[in-house]
């Protein structure tokens, strides 16, 4: 893209962005999308290698850290839009990948082989006329064979069982994993959901501001100092909301377990 083309671009978001405090359309804010979508795309391309969801989902869920751009962006405060813009669709992946990542960790390098191995094994089995051994892919990728079952049995058990998983037949009646493997902690896996469901109230009785800078500091990982310029707040303001939000989440989530 000509930087002519770029600035023009810019303008044009610009002046929709004004459009868009002013009447808060749907329409302008679809335009908007719409212009911005490369933003969307830079971010998509980065995480698609990270991890084992399609491109075509990173995008949607970018879109609407996108969206959330738009709709909080504030003209009045001079920053580049596609400063401001990046953090929300970053933030909007990375929540995502959190929630639907794999709950065992798997080294980036291991998830490259795997990757890699998928059009390998394909190559082979027409070369070789056959399922390839471990042995063959192992050499192929160039790593050891022992290294090579590390990477599969990693893969294979990326996700535990959940212990709701029916056990049993039709005849004799079925139970939960859960019940034949008793374990106090999974008690504990059930209030770690409840807990989440009382911090998702009690944030929604902060006041918006303080409610902004937790989302930023916690679940935008952005520092204090980057919450301050995006805001146009000081960095000791800053310090003191995150201290006021996390005394009043207490307070609140205290008072609901009486």
């Amino acid at each position: 893209m000509s930087t002519s083309t770029t600035h023009e671009l810019k303008h044009e978001s610009l002046q929709l962005l004004r459009e868009y405090q002013q009447t808060g359309s749907s329409e302008i804010r679809n335009r908007l999308v719409h212009l911005n979508f490369g933003l969307v795309r830079k971010e998509a391309h980065h995480w698609v290698n990270q991890c084992t969801e399609s491109y075509e989902d990173l995008l949607q869920v970018g879109c609407l850290g996108l969206i959330r751009a738009v709709e909080r962006f504030d003209t009045t405060k001079g920053s580049a839009f596609s400063s401001f813009a990046i953090p929300y669709i970053r933030g909007e992946i990375q929540h995502y990948l959190r929630d639907r990542g794999c709950s065992v960790r798997i080294p980036r390098r291991w998830l490259a082989l795997r990757q890699q191995s998928v059009e390998l094994i394909q190559e082979l089995r027409v070369k070789l006329n056959r399922q390839p051994t471990d042995s063959e892919i192992a050499l192929a990728l160039e790593i050891s064979l022992a290294e090579w079952q590390e990477i599969k049995l990693a893969h294979q058990n990326r996700e535990p069982l959940s212990l709701d998983t029916p056990v049993g037949d039709a005849e004799e009646g079925t139970s939960s994993l859960g019940e034949l493997v008793p374990d106090p902690r999974y008690r504990s896996f059930q209030l770690a959901q409840e807990d989440q469901i009382r911090l998702q109230q009690a944030l929604a009785l902060l006041e918006k501001r303080t409610r902004d800078v937790l989302e930023f500091v916690f679940l935008h990982d952005l520092t204090q100092k980057e919450v301050a310029e995006r805001l146009d707040i000081s960095v000791v303001t800053v310090s003191r909301r995150v201290k006021k939000g996390l005394d009043a989440l207490k307070k609140f989530m205290s008072g609901a377990e009486h």
